[in-house]
């Protein structure tokens, strides 16, 4: 796993990875003394529950740390005439001469309802340092198809 992700990016993780290390990991240990104490473990739901956190955590835990330790740091795009991370642009898909403002962001703040699209997804890699006037071929899944930019935003 090799992310692209920024400082910010990162930042925000680090913070979920430290929350989770220290405060989640004393809750879940406090919930399962509690629980524990409760009797019979093998039928003890609390306890079950407790156990299922705990491992829903550390899994959690062990994403954060892959991402962190794997990722390839990026700085934000400043520039305006090509598109790279955080820029948004104004596009036409060609077939369907249909219109949406896009923004390339890291896998991180992906939210394609809101047309925020991964710069490591085909349309993110086919439009990232693409100009105004380009139009790009997209590579997807499901068959080819272009991408005009209109404008940098």
């Amino acid at each position: 796993m090799h992310n692209t992700l920024t400082e910010e990016n990162i930042k925000k993780l680090q913070e979920e990875l430290d929350y989770r290390l220290t405060v989640k990991r004393a809750e879940i240990a406090k919930e399962k003394m509690i629980a524990a104490a409760h009797g019979d473990r093998s039928e003890n739901a609390e306890y079950k529950e407790a156990c299922a956190n705990y491992r829903e955590n550390d899994n959690r835990i062990q994403y954060l740390l892959s991402m962190i330790t794997t990722a390839t740091v990026v700085e934000d795009s400043t520039d305006k005439t090509t598109l790279g991370i955080n820029s948004s642009a104004r596009v036409r898909f060609v077939e369907d001469d249909e219109e949406e403002t896009i923004k390339l962001v890291t896998t991180v703040d992906l939210d394609p309802e809101n047309m925020h699209i991964s710069i490591e997804s085909d349309l993110g890699k086919a439009l990232s340092g693409a100009k105004v006037g380009d139009v790009v071929e997209v590579n997807a899944p499901g068959g080819k198809y272009k991408v005009e930019i209109l404008e940098i935003l």
